[in-house]
């Protein structure tokens, strides 16, 4: 039986789960805040032993995404994310995750026409469209400087 637009959306309104908009947006504020202090605590502890802060900067990215690809590859992330939300994906560990769950997905299909070729299928629009605008920012920032 195939549904018109108007009786599906009738449908969804009525077995969708209704979700709390303020609990929602606290969890993603606390956690994606959490995130980002994790990474700041990561930056004083590099700088403490030793790095510079342009390499402690690098570290700490580097280190956020090696965590949420271990927490991705080890079944974690998902259940973080169904509580935080949007807290988890605006921070680093969101693109981490979105490449390492649809290579994890397909490895079954293979090295290359599995986990090669679907690794980049979330992240890749990011990537293209977030190149593409930061040379369109850097064109107009050139000019007006």
């Amino acid at each position: 039986m195939q549904m018109d637009k108007a009786t599906y959306k009738k449908y969804v309104g009525e077995n969708a789960k209704k979700s709390n908009l303020l609990v929602n947006i606290t969890k993603a504020f606390l956690i994606g805040g959490l995130i980002c202090c994790i990474g700041e605590a990561l930056i004083d502890l590099y700088i403490h032993i030793g790095m510079s802060l342009e390499t402690a900067r690098t570290l700490e990215s580097v280190t956020l995404i090696f965590i949420a690809a271990l927490l991705t590859g080890l079944g974690y992330f998902d259940s973080i994310a169904k509580h935080a939300g949007a807290g988890t994906l605006v921070p680093i560990t969101g693109f981490a995750n979105a490449v390492v769950a649809p290579a994890i997905d397909s490895k079954s299909e293979g090295f290359i026409m599995g986990v090669g070729a679907k690794m980049f299928v979330i992240a890749g629009p990011v990537i293209v469209y977030g190149t593409i605008a930061s040379i369109i920012y850097g064109i107009v920032y050139y000019f007006i400087k």
